[in-house]
C-alpha cells in the first residue's frame, strides 16, 4: 500500500480536494447529504489515483533518465508496469462507479473527465501549454462536485474551476523550473524550457493574478461574507509567498513554494468558504 500511495503521490490530493469540497458545500448551501459527500470523496481519490498512475506509466522512460525522478517507483523497479496498469484500471473503474452512484450527469461525464486527466500525460511532448492542461485536470474537481450535489451546471463552480486551472498552471510552471535544462535537452515542452526561468515566472505570476481575480469572482457570485473574503485574501498571501520563494537563480526553496504554500492555500480557502456558508445559515 505504501508503494502505491507513493506511486500516485497521494499527499498531493490536498491540492484539488478542498476545492471540490468547497463546491459541494456551496451547492448544498450547507453540508451535502452524507452519501453524496462519501461518493464525491471516492470519485476524487479514484480519478486522481488513475491519472497519476497513468502519468507514471507513460513517463517511465523519461523518469528513468531524469536525475530528479529516477527514484520513482516504476523506474526504480519497486512497482512493475503491469502492476501499475492494473492499479490504474481499478482506480478508473472506482471513479466511474462512484460517478454512477451520484447522478446520471456525473456518470455521463466521467469518461470525459478521464480523457482529460489521461490526455495530460502526453501534452508535454507537444506543447509548452501543458501546464494549462494539468490545471484543467484539477479544475474538473469543483465542477464535478457541484454537479454531484445539484445534477446541473452553474456559473459559480465553472468560475471556481477556472480559478483552480490558472492556480495549478501557475504553480506547475514554478515546479517545472527544476527541469528546465533537462526538458530543453530532451526536447520536452514547458514554459521554462521555452521562455527561460525569468520570463516563465512572469507568466506564472500572470496566471496566479488571474486565478485570484476569478476566486474573487466566485466570492461575488455566491454573495460571500466576511469569512469567505478572508479566504480570498489568504489565497493572495500564499500566492505571493510562492513568488517570493521561487527565484530564477535559486531553486532551493521550490518545494516549499510548491507543496507547502499551495497546500495551505487550498485548505484556507475551503475552511474560510465553508465556515462562511455554515455561519451565515
Amino acid at each position: 500500500m505504501k508503494k502505491y500511495l507513493s506511486l500516485v503521490t497521494f499527499a498531493h490530493t490536498i491540492f484539488a480536494l478542498p476545492f471540490a469540497l468547497l463546491a459541494a458545500v456551496l451547492a448544498a448551501r450547507g453540508l451535502p447529504p452524507l452519501p453524496v459527500l462519501l461518493w464525491i470523496l471516492v470519485a476524487m481519490v479514484g480519478a486522481r489515483s488513475a491519472a497519476m498512475a497513468f502519468n507514471r506509466i507513460v513517463d517511465r522512460e523519461i523518469d528513468a533518465v531524469n536525475p530528479r525522478t529516477r527514484a520513482r517507483e516504476i523506474p526504480a523497479g519497486r512497482v512493475s508496469v503491469a502492476a501499475a496498469s492494473v492499479f490504474c484500471a481499478l482506480s478508473a473503474a472506482v471513479f466511474v462507479f462512484a460517478a454512477s452512484r451520484l447522478n446520471p450527469l456525473c456518470f455521463a461525464l466521467s469518461p470525459v473527465a478521464l480523457l482529460v486527466v489521461f490526455g495530460y500525460s502526453y501534452t508535454k511532448r507537444v506543447t509548452a501549454l501543458a501546464h494549462l492542461v494539468l490545471g484543467l485536470g484539477l479544475a474538473i474537481a469543483p465542477v464535478g462536485a457541484w454537479i454531484a450535489v445539484t445534477g446541473a451546471f452553474a456559473a459559480p463552480p465553472v468560475v471556481l474551476g477556472l480559478s483552480v486551472l490558472f492556480w495549478v498552471a501557475g504553480f506547475d510552471v514554478i515546479y517545472s523550473l527544476q527541469d528546465e535544462a533537462f526538458d530543453r535537452e530532451h526536447k520536452l515542452f514547458s514554459l521554462p524550457a521555452r521562455l527561460g526561468a525569468r520570463r516563465a515566472l512572469n507568466v506564472s505570476t500572470a496566471f496566479h493574478a488571474l486565478s485570484l481575480a476569478l476566486l474573487y469572482g466566485v466570492f461575488v457570485l455566491v454573495d460571500g461574507g466576511l469569512l469567505f473574503g478572508l479566504g480570498v485574501v489568504l489565497a493572495g498571501v500564499f500566492l505571493v509567498r510562492q513568488h517570493v520563494l521561487a527565484k530564477p537563480g535559486d531553486l532551493s526553496r521550490v518545494n516549499g513554494a510548491f507543496f507547502t504554500a499551495n497546500g495551505w492555500l487550498s485548505v484556507a480557502v475551503f475552511v474560510c468558504g465553508a465556515a462562511d456558508v455554515f455561519l451565515r445559515r
